[in-house]
């Protein structure tokens, strides 16, 4: 049913995806499908990393970190931006048209005020591609 599942990936928020990545990567055992971490960063220094190369390497230790511990192979994809707050949407939504993926697996946050304004990422996904998004929470 499905090929190729993609994760976005937040590596400064790391330690809130497991439940989206333990989704994912079931998916991905049952459909024997490609697995893909996007990561998307800013090409200024930012908190995790000094320049995109160094995100790469970073996102890439973590996909590996998700093989060992899932069982099932995780490919690190990073992709730069000029501003990841601006155009994070079509950063993703351009990830996943260059992998050919059929489902995007994310990790959702518990709904403030601003999200009853201002559409989720998933939302966005959802809306303006023929991707599935599945929302985990």
């Amino acid at each position: 049913m499905y090929n190729t599942i993609m994760i976005p990936v937040d590596l400064e928020h790391a330690d809130r995806l497991e439940k989206a990545i333990t989704t994912a990567a079931d998916l991905a055992k049952h459909y024997k499908a490609s697995l893909y971490a996007v990561g998307v960063t800013g090409s200024a220094p930012g908190a995790i990393a000094h320049n995109p190369q160094e995100y790469a390497e970073k996102l890439g230790q973590f996909a590996a970190d998700q093989t060992s511990a899932h069982g099932v192979e995780f490919v690190a994809k990073a992709m730069t931006s000029p501003d990841p707050a601006v155009d994070l949407d079509d950063t993703l939504k351009r990830a996943a048209s260059e992998l050919s993926a059929d489902l995007v697996v994310m990790a959702s946050h518990v709904p403030g005020f601003v999200d009853y304004i201002f559409a989720s990422r998933a939302g966005y996904l959802a809306s303006h591609s023929d991707l599935s998004v599945f929302v985990v929470r």
